[in-house]
């Protein structure tokens, strides 16, 4: 077995579908499926049990997960201990970013790290903030918008404030009523548009709401004149010289994004882990 199949075991455990684990992993659902099905050839046991709902772990199955987990486990510490233990920066340096800073900032941090470190293996995974806090310590590092992690290490990187886009002018003194296109994003990103718009719904109020997957297309649908869009200074590049916009502000303050970086402090003590930390913390971001 190889410690590749012992991470799909948990992925499947975690997710509970092929589908979502074939996904999450970036891989054809047969391909997932045949891994499975040589496994439990390998143990000669049924690992799971497929439900109309989920996979379940049969009581086989729950302990093959748990030799699993404990496999892995072992197998980052002796990586961690070779790393600590060589005078050459090496090993794996795991991250888990938000999708925004891992497609607007972390290539070109990642690109001059890995040059000055060429033998640091990076392991990364983007996603939403929400999902990253709750699997946190499963990383190195966490690239996290919103609010910081608690119980963890965190350096603020900085603040991002955000707009409110749109192709037709905000009028003065006039109630502008256009649909509004969000996209997916954590909970806390939607919290402080919806608070801004409570505390403006006299100047703006969404007849409707168009919501995407992707930053990038609810910029294009609003650059396409279908309507509004809040989005962090960080994406918009030359937007504020093209089109109509309005700073999002409450009594004077901007309203604003935090971005960090968090982690366990033990962490630190691994030279891969240390010098990404100090890389990164010298970024000018904005």
């Amino acid at each position: 077995m190889r410690i590749e199949d012992y991470m799909l075991l948990l992925k499947l455990n975690e997710i509970g579908t092929i589908r979502g684990t074939a996904k999450a992993i970036l891989i054809s659902q047969p391909a997932v499926t045949q891994r499975l099905k040589y496994m439990e050839e390998y143990f000669g046991q049924t690992i799971f049990i497929r439900t109309s709902k989920r996979l379940v772990p049969t009581p086989s199955g729950e302990m093959i997960l748990e030799h699993a987990a404990t496999v892995i486990e072992k197998e980052q510490t002796i990586k961690n201990k070779i790393a600590q233990s060589s005078k050459e920066v090496q090993g794996t340096l795991s991250i888990a970013c938000s999708s925004l800073i891992s497609q607007r900032f972390l290539p070109s941090i990642l690109g001059d790290f890995t040059t000055q470190y060429p033998k640091v293996a990076i392991d990364l995974v983007t996603g939403i903030s929400e999902n990253i806090k709750r699997h946190h310590k499963s990383y190195h590092i966490c690239i996290i918008r919103g609010e910081k992690l608690k119980e963890s290490t965190c350096i603020h990187l900085f603040d991002d404030p955000l707009y409110i886009f749109d192709t037709e002018p905000f009028p003065v003194n006039t109630l502008k009523e256009r649909p509004l296109i969000s996209f997916k994003s954590d909970d806390s990103m939607n919290e402080l548009v919806d608070h801004w718009l409570y505390h403006h719904q006299g100047d703006i109020k969404p007849v409707k709401t168009i919501t995407v997957d992707q930053i990038e297309t609810c910029k294009q649908l609003m650059k396409q004149g279908l309507g509004m869009a809040v989005l962090p200074e960080s994406v918009s590049d030359s937007m504020k010289e093209e089109y109509h916009f309005v700073p999002l502000h409450l009594e004077g303050i901007p309203v604003t994004r935090d971005t960090w970086i968090c982690y366990q402090e033990g962490v630190k003590q691994l030279p891969q882990v240390n010098h990404f930390i100090n890389s990164i913390t010298s970024q000018s971001f904005l």
